[in-house]
C-alpha cells in the first residue's frame, strides 16, 4: 500500500489550537472539495499532479528523521482521510513509536473517521461555512463528524472572510453547542483578507459565538505572518 504524498518537512504549527508547536507535517495530495480561498491548491490537484506515492515503512523512516524535540506528526494536506486505508494503517506505526498524531481534516468523511479514530490523537477541524468557501453547505456531515472527533481531543477551526454572514455563524454555533458546548472554537481571518475587514468581523463574531460556547478565540495563520511553511 503506498499513499500520494505531497511534501515531509518539519515546521512550527501556525494555526489553532497547538500554534508554535514543532510539528512534523506529511501533506497528503489531494482534496474532496475546493473552497475559494484555499492556501495549499497544489496539495489538492487543481494547479498541479505533482506528488509521489511513498510506502508505509519509507515514510515512517523519513518521521522518525524530522522528529526529534516534535510536539506530534501532523496529517494534512490537501484532505488526509481522503487516503484513509493509509492513514489506517500509518497511525499504530506512530502510536507504537511514542508519536502522538495531530489530524488537520475538513470535517466532512465522518465514516473514514470513524473507521480511524481509535487511534487518533488530536482532531484540527475545519467548519466549512458555505459563505467563506463558495462551496455548498456542509452542516450535516459537520455534526455527524465532530460526533465522532469529540471521542479524542477536538477543536475547530473556522475560516473568516469579508464575505463570511451571521448566518453561518449562528448555524456553526448552533451545530458545536448542539454536541458539545464546551469543544474549542477558533476564528480564523482570512489571510489574504486580512486589510479587508476579516479581522474586525472575527472579534464581532467572537462576542456573539461566546454567548453559546466557553472556549472561543480569534487567531491568526502565524504561519504566514512568520514566513514559514
Amino acid at each position: 500500500m503506498k499513499a500520494k504524498i505531497s511534501e515531509i518537512f518539519h515546521s512550527i504549527q501556525g494555526e489553532g489550537k497547538y500554534t508554535g508547536h514543532e510539528q512534523v507535517f506529511v501533506r497528503f495530495f489531494e482534496c474532496n472539495i475546493r473552497c475559494a480561498w484555499c492556501d495549499t491548491p497544489h496539495s489538492i490537484g487543481d494547479t498541479t499532479r505533482h506528488y509521489r506515492e511513498c510506502a508505509l515503512e519509507e515514510l515512517m523512516a523519513e518521521i522518525r528523521e524530522l522528529w526529534p524535540d516534535c510536539h506530534s506528526v501532523s496529517l494534512t494536506g490537501g484532505e488526509p482521510l481522503v487516503q484513509k486505508d493509509f492513514i489506517k494503517a500509518l497511525l499504530p506505526s506512530l502510536k507504537k513509536e511514542g508519536m502522538r498524531s495531530y489530524l488537520e481534516t475538513n470535517g466532512i468523511l465522518d465514516r473514514h473517521l470513524a473507521q480511524i479514530i481509535d487511534d487518533v490523537d488530536i482532531v484540527a477541524m475545519d467548519l466549512k461555512l458555505p459563505s467563506s468557501t463558495k462551496c455548498r453547505p456542509y452542516w450535516e456531515e459537520h455534526a455527524a463528524f465532530l460526533k465522532v472527533a469529540r471521542q479524542k481531543e477536538v477543536f475547530i477551526k473556522a475560516v473568516i472572510s469579508g464575505d463570511t454572514t451571521k448566518e453561518d455563524v449562528v448555524r456553526s454555533v448552533e451545530l458545536v453547542a448542539g454536541v458539545d458546548p464546551g469543544i474549542p472554537l477558533i476564528l480564523q481571518p482570512n489571510y489574504f483578507e486580512r486589510k479587508n475587514g476579516a479581522l474586525d468581523r472575527c472579534l464581532d463574531y467572537q462576542d456573539y459565538c461566546r454567548q453559546y460556547l466557553t472556549d472561543v478565540k480569534v487567531m491568526s495563520q502565524m504561519h504566514k505572518v512568520w514566513k514559514i511553511r
